[in-house]
């Protein structure tokens, strides 16, 4: 079956919030490419963006998060229109709450964790870096 695995823009941050994701998730990134590795005659580099990211990998679970930086050349990407949610689905209620308060430090909660009425607990915030997540344990499940 086919696999979703996000992947989000950002302005020259990527690293930090990428490590920061794993700070939370743990588990080690599987790429990370600079822009410097990709110079050449036919692709130049501005110095001051040589070491940003220009494509950064994080497993999580069977899935993967993915990202990059935006050139300045291509414009700047608006942080606060991401226009989606990556959706966690926890295997327990602990989970939920160490992925909740560990993501959304320094961000802004929309709907702090706490039981729904479609029978799951559930939470949704915006964390620092602007990316929107919503987290969700299936209470029928315990």
């Amino acid at each position: 079956m086919a696999q979703i695995n996000p992947h989000y823009n950002f302005n020259g941050n990527a690293e930090e919030a990428f490590n920061f994701y794993k700070s939370v998730f743990g588990g080690e990134f599987k790429n990370i490419v600079r822009f410097k590795d990709l110079a050449s005659d036919e692709f130049q580099v501005a110095e001051h963006e040589a070491n940003k990211i220009m494509h950064i990998a994080l497993p999580i679970g069977k899935s993967m998060l993915m990202g990059n930086d935006v050139p300045e050349f291509m414009g700047r990407t608006n942080e606060n229109e991401n226009r989606s949610k990556i959706v966690i689905t926890a295997e327990s209620k602990a989970e939920a709450d160490n992925l909740f308060n560990g993501l959304s430090a320094g961000g802004q909660v929309e709907m702090p964790m706490g039981d729904s009425p479609w029978g799951s607990y559930f939470g949704m915030f915006r964390d620092k870096y602007g990316i929107e997540w919503m987290i969700d344990f299936d209470l029928n499940t315990k």
